[in-house]
């Protein structure tokens, strides 16, 4: 049977309680957070699966993002409305943890894991429907960001993720601007999200001059209002040697 607490959520015939529920309003309790994103892992990419103390900050971050803690991401100068752009070195477990985060709120909509190098591949063989495709109003997140080559259609080259988030950042903006018009409702609870027009999420191991470099100006200007930086520290060990 479905688990209707969104405080509580079950795993391989165990309950995992993630906080109190308090009337409409979660109030989630990190250290319990842990415990279920290790299991979780664990079940997702095997026994191996751990998360290292030197990781609990960014964590700490991402996860007050995903639950949507206003509070808290005032105070670390998120903005809840935008997607997150992960960054940090190759290894660090970047993706893994997009992968897990996606489970923690199961009561809200997930975001789909879509490798660029994917995209890519779509784009060479349907051409540019595959922008149009991603360009719509679909929750996803795009990892491995500027490792992907560049798409090539009947001769002719494309920088395909970067079409694709200046189409998702023009389609997000007349989305935002749209609920403005219309009015958003008030979050009712400490936890909620301030509007709910769509969001995009990345991972990539560039810094900002590289994804300079690789996108252009335009596109790094557009994915400055697209996106939370949030980022591992550049000392962060590969965790699959």
């Amino acid at each position: 049977m479905k688990n209707l607490k969104p405080n509580i959520i079950t795993e391989g015939g165990i309950n995992y309680q993630l906080g109190e529920l308090d009337k409409n309003c979660i109030h989630y309790d990190f250290q319990k957070i842990l415990i279920y994103l290790e299991a979780k892992g664990k079940l997702l990419f095997g026994q191996h699966f751990k998360i290292h103390m030197e990781d609990h900050a960014i964590l700490f971050k991402l996860c007050i993002y995903t639950i949507q803690d206003l509070d808290y991401c005032a105070k670390f100068g998120i903005d809840p409305n935008k997607g997150i752009l992960l960054t940090g070195p190759v290894g660090c477990g970047k993706t893994s943890l997009m992968k897990l985060l996606r489970h923690l709120t199961p009561h809200r909509r997930a975001y789909k894991i879509i490798p660029c190098r994917n995209a890519v591949f779509s784009f060479n063989h349907l051409g540019y429907k595959t922008i149009e495709d991603y360009g719509n109003e679909d929750f996803y997140c795009f990892d491995d960001l500027g490792v992907e080559p560049t798409g090539r259609h009947y001769g002719k080259d494309c920088n395909v993720m970067g079409e694709i988030l200046l189409s998702r950042y023009e389609i997000s903006l007349r989305s935002h601007q749209s609920s403005r018009k219309w009015g958003s409702p008030s979050p009712t609870t400490k936890n909620s999200t301030p509007n709910n027009h769509f969001k995009t999420h990345a991972t990539t191991n560039l810094n900002a001059v590289e994804i300079e470099e690789r996108y252009g100006n335009r596109v790094r200007s557009r994915m400055r209002t697209m996106f939370n930086l949030l980022a591992f520290d550049k000392n962060s060990a590969d965790k699959r040697l």
